[in-house]
């Protein structure tokens, strides 16, 4: 038993409830990686981006690759806006209105998108049209994608960002050295409710945003089928 915990006798419990909210974190990581890399494929088969899939570095930090995932998500929400300037460009300002009057049929505002797209892509399926409505008309998306990279960023700055997301291999002592370069009880407890905060928020905001994207790639599986 380390010195520190005859001095401190709650270092182990708090030492596993480390361990287990770092696997949490990572796990909900990994979750976000692909459920964006699903909306990525989405918006380059059908809506002609180019946008680069991603993937979790296992060699870099919690901090390294937040930023990974928050400039992709970045460049979905510049696609995204990108699309609604097409839309009001290459339509007339009514047929543009369409788009995002809640009693105008979704069949309707699909028919439009699709005219478009294939004006941008030269062809287009029913399918672009769909998802480009479902972006556009998905507040719940654009504002999960905003929520969720103001929250990475946080991660990404706080106590957390500096940690290697392999280090759960490596064993209780070491993650406690690389998390706090010494084992303390105040140490402990601020590193864990630093987890805790962060992780709560963290969960409920991916949970939305995974089901947000399981919406569009949901919708699109059926049309293609």
């Amino acid at each position: 038993m380390a010195l520190s915990d005859l001095l401190y006798p709650d270092n182990p419990k708090r030492k596993q409830e480390l361990i287990h909210l770092h696997q949490e974190l990572l796990e909900c990581m990994s979750a976000n990686f692909r459920a964006t890399n699903e909306l990525v494929a989405v918006l380059n088969e059908h809506l002609g981006c180019t946008i680069t899939h991603i993937q979790m570095r296992e060699s870099s930090t919690v901090k390294e690759n937040c930023d990974i995932i928050i400039q992709v998500m970045s460049e979905i929400q510049h696609q995204v806006q990108k699309i609604d300037s097409d839309m009001k460009e290459k339509l007339e300002p009514v047929l543009y209105q369409k788009l995002y009057d809640i009693k105008e049929p979704e069949l309707e505002k699909i028919a439009i998108a699709q005219k478009v797209f294939s004006i941008i892509l030269g062809e287009a399926t029913s399918t672009a049209g769909m998802v480009a409505i479902k972006l556009l008309g998905s507040n719940l998306l654009t504002f999960t994608v905003s929520k969720l990279i103001g929250l990475l960023a946080q991660i990404g700055a706080s106590v957390l960002g500096g940690i290697s997301i392999t280090i759960i291999s490596l064993g209780i002592e070491m993650i406690l050295h690389a998390i706090l370069g010494a084992v303390e009880r105040n140490q402990l407890l601020t590193a864990v409710r630093s987890y805790e905060k962060h992780l709560a928020e963290f969960k409920a905001a991916s949970e939305k945003y995974q089901r947000a994207i399981h919406e569009v790639t949901s919708l699109v599986r059926k049309q293609v089928q």
